[in-house]
């Protein structure tokens, strides 16, 4: 009741949840997108002489199409296509690869491990003892993973091929015997400028989002709301963390490239295109224009 309510008194948040479950399928890419922006970041998007980070993001969904972007955000792919390129010792060794959850054997894995799809964001299952998961909740929440088709959610073109499956990879904390923090990198046309620091991701309050520039200066804002550690202490691996980005983002607009460190180590997270699919909100504003600033677009290839 309360939902209904909600959709009520705000009728744009419906026909948000409408496109999220793929409502629009009939619309093309553009006006799709022209929609969405209007209804999540309130304003018309401007793909003609886009200036924001958000509205940049939206423009290289329609015009920055390159086959191995697949390849890049499958969760899978993505870290043979990484090892590949920076060397195997940098990738979270991977227990197995399924088509289907009942294709899953329990009994061959160890007592703790993750599990999540390979194509989407959200379905994601940390497993700290085995003998207390839930096998039915877990059955539930990724077999409606796969399901989904993220790229109708916001038309990120590199998902629209990616094969829906279930990767286990092996369990991994760092200092804090809780959890990773997640640190993001930036990267516009091979320079990393911006890090964001994702910690206390499973907290009750709002996990915290920190953004750092390469010298590791704060930058004085926040993103969606979400609270800031201004305490969080420069990695010892951030210098590597830099050069790998470097090489995983060459000749790419704008690509985010996440990295773990666990005991003084360097591991790869994954590869991101479109970082909350480009409604991100900026406080203060400014910063979004800011960061825009920061995304060359191809001009070879922009349309009017």
């Amino acid at each position: 009741m309360k939902k209904i309510i909600k959709y009520i008194k705000h009728p744009s948040k419906f026909i948000v949840w409408l496109s999220n479950k793929n409502f629009f399928w009939f619309l093309n890419d553009y006006t799709f997108l022209k929609m969405k922006y209007r209804l999540v970041i309130g304003k018309k998007l401007d793909l003609k002489n886009p200036k924001t980070f958000n509205e940049k993001l939206q423009w290289l969904k329609l015009y920055d199409r390159k086959p191995q972007y697949t390849k890049m955000v499958d969760k899978y792919e993505a870290k043979k296509y990484v090892a590949s390129v920076i060397g195997n010792e940098y990738i979270i060794p991977t227990l197995g690869i399924y088509n289907k959850f009942d294709d899953i054997d329990f009994d061959k894995l160890p007592n703790q491990f993750v599990m999540k799809c390979t194509h989407d964001s959200g379905g994601l299952i940390i497993v700290r003892d085995k003998n207390k998961l839930d096998i039915k909740a877990a059955r539930k929440k990724l077999e409606k993973s796969l399901k989904r088709n993220y790229y109708c959610y916001g038309r990120e073109w590199p998902y629209k091929n990616v094969v829906p499956r279930i990767i286990i990879e092996k369990y991994m904390v760092d200092e804090s015997k809780k959890e990773l923090k997640d640190y993001k990198l930036f990267c516009f046309n091979g320079t990393p400028k911006i890090t964001l620091v994702c910690s206390e991701r499973f907290s009750s309050d709002n996990m915290c989002e920190t953004f750092f520039d390469v010298n590791w200066k704060l930058y004085p804002f926040i993103e969606n709301n979400h609270r800031i550690d201004t305490t969080i202490k420069k990695p010892k691996t951030f210098n590597k963390m830099l050069e790998y980005s470097r090489k995983l983002s060459k000749n790419i607009p704008f690509v985010r490239i996440d990295w773990y460190e666990i005991e003084r180590k360097l591991y790869f997270g994954e590869i991101t295109f479109f970082p909350a699919s480009g409604y991100e909100k900026f406080n203060p504003e400014e910063f979004g224009e800011e960061f825009g600033l920061l995304i060359n677009l191809p001009s070879n290839s922009k349309k009017n």
